[in-house]
């Protein structure tokens, strides 16, 4: 049973990467902000947060550090999918010395085929991004790019304590400290733009959406379309008060 579910996923991982390739064909005629936007959601956690530092990152400084998120979030991963499928191995070992009804295990190596193969297509996505970049940023509107990506940085570091509480106030049954780390950024780098940035509402959420399609989980973008969607109610709501 487990034999028959890898095929199927492991096909899917090879689409992803198909589609990667496509991405990249697409990525040369992205706007300059869609790619700010990507630039930033990776680096986010590799760039110093002082206003003063920031502004002395050159592109090169910024795409440097996304690729450094990349491989390290890459490494981390394939290490996890790695250990599920150790074990997946163990466990079928283990069932093969006892007797009786072994669905149980089944199941359960199942789950861990499951979760390794979900690992390792964002491990992809993510080789696909650091791929990207270089060629991407080669025909870009460099200069446009770069001081969106600060822009970005700027707000989200210097407005945090504000962004993270009303992304909380959003939250349902859910704490922010409990979302995953990409989820986490881009919903901060939406909130910034609708909250601080003049980004219409409509522009962030879209753009926060194809994000989490690239790089979250399978279905991270209903979430973070949700999250996003109240957040902009809310505040609406606010201003209407």
């Amino acid at each position: 049973m487990v034999l028959d579910i890898a095929p199927h996923y492991f096909k899917d991982c090879a689409k992803r990467m198909i589609r990667c390739a496509i991405g990249l064909i697409l990525s040369l005629h992205m706007q300059p902000r869609h790619i700010a936007r990507e630039l930033a959601l990776f680096s986010i956690n590799q760039l110093p947060s002082q206003p003063q530092k920031l502004e002395s990152k050159t592109l090169d400084d910024i795409v440097t550090a996304v690729v450094r998120s990349l491989h390290d979030e890459t490494k981390e991963l394939l290490q996890t999918a790695s250990a599920e499928l150790q074990r997946g191995q163990e466990r079928v070992s283990s069932s093969e010395t006892r007797t009786g009804d072994i669905r149980q295990d089944i199941q359960a190596v199942e789950g861990m085929v499951r979760e390794a193969i979900e690992l390792t297509k964002n491990a992809i996505n993510h080789i696909g991004a650091a791929l990207d970049f270089p060629v991407t940023l080669v025909l870009a509107q460099r200069a446009e790019v770069r001081n969106y990506a600060i822009d970005i940085l700027k707000t989200v570091n210097s407005k945090r304590s504000q962004i993270d509480e009303t992304i909380s106030n959003a939250l349902v049954n859910w704490q922010i400290d409990r979302l995953a780390q990409v989820d986490k950024d881009i919903l901060r780098i939406a909130t910034a733009e609708i909250l601080f940035m003049n980004v219409a509402s409509k522009v962030a959420i879209d753009e926060a959406v194809e994000l989490a399609k690239r790089y979250s989980s399978e279905d991270g973008y209903r979430f973070i379309n949700g999250v996003l969607r109240r957040i902009d109610d809310q505040i609406k709501q606010s201003r209407n008060s």
